[in-house]
């Protein structure tokens, strides 16, 4: 196998079977070259659920043996035979792997001095005694053409070690059981007198039960302020009619807010003041998959392979209010291949894929209780899939109440591909194609039962808006329920993987890639028809695409097509040296993101006029409560999202250098530098918006939705260095070194990470849609570029792996029972160290002239960042309210999260109670230092919990397998 100037050889079995250890992913090079059958050349490409593949192996002709001077067939041989080879990358040699190679048909009477396809000796085929033709010399014990598995996992909490508690106070160990059970099946399918040589098949079936309760925490109302007691806020609290204090802080309770606080539950922990409440909750999933594969060669010209996948999955989640949502997913994938052998040197290979998959989303009160229509709210959806309460967002620290949306999605994918590999001296070369239609259909809102956002604008306390039911913003989005998105991509490639010489190999060829701008099946999509410098907008539909405003013709989609998506791409290996063990590759390559188009599209279905959409501001021109807070207000426009009608796919530049040398003691050093520059990534901003404090500069401008754009761009650069141990006497062992910086002003690369409220007319866990990172100054995006929210500026990563009974000084000259029971243990370990990543301190408070929350940062004090008192990581006293008038001046991405630190660890070996008999036992330990692992700190401004950990990662776990293979 070959790739790039890297080259792996093996040599098979007995029974004809072939392995590669420790194989690289990518696309790799194989040669096959077995005396008297001709050299078979193929591509393989190595990845993470790569499948077995099979190549017929063909007699050389008599010719061509003479040619080869080796010696000649007989006359009357068949000039064909075939063998079926399966490739891995499994490291572990499974009896599924080994196919028993089907035998050369001997004639009647073969000459003694002939060519023998049992190998170098003559073993008198003549005679009574002659032994079955394979390859190598006779052996006994051959395995039964099946091959047959079972495998049960059963694990519980009992080994685990107690969850951290973010709270301070003491957690319960969570309980959990997982049982998964495996059988698989592999060996030919032959039905005597109908398909007495049927292909060869593998199926399997894995079924798995699975029940986790973990724990979380949060600050829920107090029964005194259920009751509208807030006199132990340090803030007076005002009236929003009058602006007059209320006497001791007591506030009126709205019978909205009261039927709605009947939700929360009473708080569990005292003594506390970032968390009052504390819970364990349950999530069960239940998962079934079959898995079933046949192949079959035809001839030695052609093989067909293809594979049938079906994934059944049923979850239970539950969220710290007590809410179970239910979701069912059911997934199907079918393929078929078809290898042709032009000639030699010439190869054909066409496929079809299909893939089908349906989601079905039950939230809590799907058809059970109408929560908004009794508590006295309107303007939400009130369609019984649809009741519930509508999402609560609070800037103080209180748990914010949210369900799913119900959804019932299925999506479909048709795809042809067709290849074509030819190999000529030094010349590998790849040509094809694909071509693919993407079908989304969703039955499902973005936000049916809208959502309040609180910050104290009204009263000077969230909580006391929420009391007396005067939110700060608003949003929604529900109507056109259901919906066909359709997309077309197509992609061609050339590729020629040419060996200059002996210590020069190049790799160079060019891709393009289209993805058209997605559709509705019935043209419902809506876009915002926009004059210059945002002083008008009104809506444009697909099935009238003429804007009203600048009168331009858009296609159905409403975005113009992209087909500028050329990828041209170059990697060399080149030994410098002659024998010298250094190796310098390079590389260079761009890439198209074709994927940006159905969360766009997604916001476009879910506009005026086919479906309600608002996101206001609480003002005395627009005044919002809770029991009428969804009312479509002059100031605002009645969509919540548009985009650029010439919006750019973004694409990365991506370059990188690496030298490899070999050093003593079987260790290898490897030093390399990889830069990616990003162009065209998304942007959003909120047209006509302006600060706090500020007046507004266009009182008659449109605002109120978010506009996306394709001007942003990134950086990143990263050298790399790793040092690794061959395995040698039973140990192997690598360390790598990652120092890396990432700067950008995207909207969406690598999550917006900091955002706190939700995006435009997005409830949580509404589908298709992702959390933007709006730039907070609509006049200046470029004033966002900053470290990227996945920047980790150091990272180590530190692998070993040692067996036991290999070498002299590891016990390979181990006997009796000592030695059976010490060898063949294999230990490995992985630790993982890394710096913190970026977050973005924030404001939490409307953007003016918006119902946007959540894209205001602070100002910045002289005060340190880090170190706060109570526990708190972070230091309030950094920060401030922004000035009246200005933009807050603190950076985004301007704060370093928590550092992780993790160590796993395994132990395996695999026993023989008898000859076809494999008992694998397995003991994997997860954080076995215990060590915890938080996600990220808390950067609201004001909040309760700023400065703790957002959430901490699973403590140390251990877990048990046995698998049985015979």
């Amino acid at each position: 196998m070959t790739h790039g100037s890297q080259k792996l050889a093996t040599v098979t079995g007995i029974g004809g079977v072939f392995q590669f250890d420790d194989v690289a992913d990518g696309e790799w090079m194989i040669e096959i070259d077995l005396q008297g059958f001709e050299t078979i050349h193929a591509t393989v490409t190595i990845g993470p659920h790569i499948k077995s593949v099979s190549w017929p192996l063909v007699l050389e002709t008599t010719a061509q043996l003479t040619a080869h001077s080796r010696p000649a067939l007989a006359p009357d041989i068949e000039e064909t035979a075939s063998a079926t080879v399966k490739q891995t990358k499994d490291t572990k040699k499974q009896p599924s792997d080994e196919v028993e190679i089907p035998k050369v048909q001997e004639p009647e009477e073969q000459s003694q001095d002939g060519f023998l396809v049992n190998g170098s000796q003559n073993n008198s085929a003549t005679s009574p005694f002659t032994i079955d033709p394979a390859f190598g010399n006779a052996h006994g014990n051959r395995r039964s053409l099946y091959n047959f598995g079972l495998a049960t996992f059963i694990d519980n909490s009992s080994t685990d070690a107690r969850p951290y508690s973010v709270s301070g106070v003491e957690a319960p160990k969570n309980d959990y059981t997982h049982v998964t059970n495996s059988a698989q099946f592999g060996g030919p399918l032959n039905i005597p007198h109908l398909m007495p040589k049927g292909p060869n098949l593998f199926a399997a079936y894995t079924w798995t039960r699975v029940s986790n309760a973990a724990i979380n925490t949060g600050l829920v109302p107090t029964l005194a302020e259920r009751n509208g007691d807030l006199s132990s806020l340090p803030v007076s609290v005002k009236d929003p009619v009058t602006g007059e204090p209320y006497a001791n802080n007591l506030v009126p309770v709205s019978s909205e807010a009261a039927a709605l606080l009947a939700l929360y539950p009473e708080p569990n922990i005292s003594d506390a003041s970032a968390y009052n409440y504390q819970t364990a909750v349950l999530n069960a999933t239940h998962q079934d998959t079959v898995q079933l594969r046949l192949e079959k060669s035809i001839g030695h010209r052609d093989h067909f392979y293809g594979g049938f996948n079906l994934e059944s999955t049923r979850a239970e989640s539950m969220n710290l209010l007590g809410f179970v949502d239910t979701t069912n997913v059911l997934g199907m994938n079918t393929n078929v291949h078809w290898l042709h052998r032009i000639n030699p040197h010439f190869f054909l290979n066409a496929s079809f894929n299909f893939s089908r998959l349906r989601t079905h989303i039950v939230p809590q009160f799907d058809g059970r209780v109408n929560i908004s229509g009794e508590a006295g709210i309107t303007g939400n959806d009130q369609d019984s899939t649809n009741w519930g309460p509508p999402a609560l967002n609070f800037v103080s620290g209180i748990a914010g109440m949210s369900d799913g949306n119900s959804a019932f999605n299925r999506d479909r994918t048709d795809a042809i591909s067709v290849a074509m590999n030819y190999y000529r001296g030094p010349h590998n070369i790849s040509a094809g194609g694909d071509s693919r239609r993407q079908e989304y259909n969703y039955l499902a809102q973005q936000n049916p039962r809208g959502s309040f956002t609180f910050t104290g604008a009204a009263t000077g306390s969230d909580v006391a808006d929420f009391l007396v039911g005067v939110p700060d913003a608003s949003t929604i989005a529900y109507g056109n329920s259901d919906k066909y998105f359709r997309e077309p991509v197509y992609d061609a490639y050339f590729t020629d993987d040419f060996r200059v010489n002996s210590a020069l190999t190049v790799n160079a060829g060019v891709r393009w890639e289209y993805g058209a701008p997605m559709t509705e099946l019935f043209e419902r999509l809506v876009n915002l028809d926009i004059a210059n410098n945002f002083s008008e907008a009104e809506p444009v539909l697909g099935s009238n695409p003429i804007g009203p405003i600048t009168g331009t013709h858009y296609p159905s989609s409403l975005m113009r097509p992209d087909r500028t998506g050329i990828e041209p791409r170059i990697g060399i290996s080149w030994r410098p040296f002659p024998a010298s063990s250094v190796v310098v590759r390079a590389g260079y390559g761009i890439y198209y993101d074709t994927s940006v188009y159905l969360r766009i599209v997604n916001q476009m279905s879910q506009q005026a006029p086919l479906s309600k959409s608002l996101n206001v501001e609480n003002s005395a021109m627009c005044p919002l409560t809770l029991a009428n807070g969804f009312q479509d207000c002059s100031a605002f426009t009645s969509s919540t999202f548009a985009v650029d009608p010439h919006f750019r796919v973004g694409y990365a530049q991506v370059g990188n250098l690496e030298m490899q040398r070999d050093l003593p003691f079987a260790l290898q050093v490897v030093a390399s530098y990889v830069g990616t520059k990003g162009t065209h990534g998304p942007q959003e901003i909120l047209p006509n918006s302006y600060p706090i404090g500020a007046t507004n500069p266009c009182s008659s401008c449109p605002s109120g939705f978010a506009y996306e754009m394709s001007g942003g761009d990134s950086t990143r650069h990263e050298g790399h260095i790793q040092l690794r141990r061959r395995l040698l006497n039973g140990l192997g062992a690598s360390a790598a070194y990652i120092y890396s910086k990432s700067i950008d002003d995207d909207a969406y690369l690598g999550g917006a990470g900091h955002v706190v409220a939700s995006s435009p007319g997005e409830a949580p866990g509404a589908a298709g849609t992702t959390a933007a990172a709006i730039a907070q100054n609509w006049l200046s995006p470029r004033s966002e570029r900053s470290l990227s929210s996945f920047d980790q500026r150091h990272l180590l990563n530190v692998q070993a792996q040692y067996t036991t009974g290999q070498g002299l000084h590891g016990g390979t000259l181990l006997s009796g029972w000592k030695g059976r029971a010490y060898k063949e243990w294999t230990l490995t370990t992985t630790l993982a160290w890394g710096a913190g990543k970026p977050e973005t301190p924030v404001y939490p408070a409307v953007t003016p002239g918006t119902g946007f929350s959540g894209f205001i940062r602070p100002d910045r004090t002289n005060e340190m960042i880090y170190g706060g008192t109570t526990g708190q990581h972070l230091n309030p006293g950094a920060y401030s309210a922004p000035a009246s008038g200005v933009w807050g001046d603190a950076g985004r991405n301007s704060i370093t999260g928590p550092g992780e630190l993790t160590l796993d660890s395994s132990l395996q070996r695999t026993f023989r109670p008898h000859e076809k008999w494999y008992l694998d036992l397995r003991i994997d330990s997860t954080n076995t230092l215990n060590h915890p692992a938080f996600s990220s700190w808390n950067s609201t401004i004001g909040n309760t919990q700023f400065g703790l950990p957002v959430s901490a990662g699973s403590m140390r776990s251990l877990q048990t397998v046995l698998r049985l293979r015979f």
